[in-house]
């Protein structure tokens, strides 16, 4: 074998030696971001979880992990509410039927905000409808049933009481009726309110409104207060000229405001308390390092148990 050769073999050698090499790395490397992906999924999994759970204290009952890997809620009542369906969606197809993970995925903003949201951020837009029915009713008449009335300003309006969602309502009206009294231009955005309970579809929709389960409540209407009725440019200076104090009050009483999400419905604010602890408890960078349920209420003795209820299901 002449010098000529041997060096082409030689160089070959090498050159293959380092593509097994690369191979070998980029399996490795692939074999990593796999395993990482899977602990950051596995994280957001059950604090998803516990934050329903928080929301929802007297609904579940256990967690159930699957031979095929799905995990389920089970209710009080029986029914199994999938975590997540692992098909890819549109946007729309999310919102038309969700699993929880699509219903959290999307973190709601506590943050005060200096612009319209992006089209399809719409945290508490997409709801669980077996979960809404069991906790606040699944008839229009289950529903009536479940209604108190709560003083808003001047007037009394249907809400429902099942699950704190009246009493959290009462206190948000207390406290805003505190500030009113020093701040009175607030309320030419609060009153006279355009309704609560009102048994209805979404429209453009065959889906349930927030309102047919008495959850929400619309303050003052406006003419640029809902994506349908205005443009982006004219919702956002709405948005941005909406007082602060009412939105940081329903918020603290675990409300979503319509003015946080893309498809903007500023006068619109939802009992969805699932939302908010989410963005309250894990609204921040996942921390691997730290137990996966850093972040929530641990003093309090239900977090605990649904924590262990939680690791107990899926494994910790």
């Amino acid at each position: 074998m002449n010098n000529g050769k041997l060096l082409t073999y030689v160089i070959t050698f090498f050159i293959s030696m380092g593509i097994i090499q690369n191979n070998f790395a980029i399996r490795v490397n692939a074999y990593a971001f796999t395993e990482e992906n899977r602990l950051d999924y596995d994280i957001i999994m059950k604090q998803d979880l516990l934050c329903i759970m928080i929301a929802y204290p007297d609904l579940i009952v256990k967690v159930e992990k699957t031979i095929d890997d799905k995990v389920y809620l089970v209710t009080k009542g029986g029914s199994k509410l999938l975590y997540d369906d692992k098909k890819q969606k549109s946007p729309k197809d999310k919102l038309s039927y969700p699993d929880l993970q699509d219903m959290l995925e999307t973190k709601y903003p506590l943050q005060r905000i200096n612009r319209l949201m992006d089209e399809d951020h719409d945290p508490g837009r997409r709801r669980i409808y077996p979960l809404l029915k069991e906790v606040y009713g699944g008839s229009k008449e289950k529903v009536q049933s479940n209604l108190v009335r709560v003083k808003v300003g001047y007037t009394y309006l249907d809400f429902n009481k099942n699950n704190k969602a009246a009493e959290s309502l009462k206190n948000a009206m207390s406290e805003i009726s505190g500030i009113i009294k020093d701040r009175g231009n607030i309320g030419a955005c609060i009153f006279p309110p355009s309704g609560t309970f009102n048994y209805r579809l979404i429209s453009g929709t065959n889906q349930l409104s927030a309102h047919a389960f008495g959850i929400a409540i619309d303050l003052k209407s406006d003419k640029r207060d809902y994506w349908k009725w205005a443009s982006r440019q004219d919702g956002e200076k709405r948005m941005l000229s909406y007082p602060t104090e009412i939105v940081e009050v329903f918020e603290k009483n675990n409300f979503v405001w319509g003015g946080k999400w893309g498809h903007f419905d500023i006068l619109h604010f939802e009992y969805r308390p699932e939302i908010i602890y989410k963005a309250r408890y894990f609204g921040g960078e996942i921390q691997r390092e730290k137990p996966w349920y850093f972040g929530a209420p641990i003093k309090d003795s239900n977090v605990n148990k649904f924590i262990k209820v939680i690791d107990e299901g899926i494994g910790s």
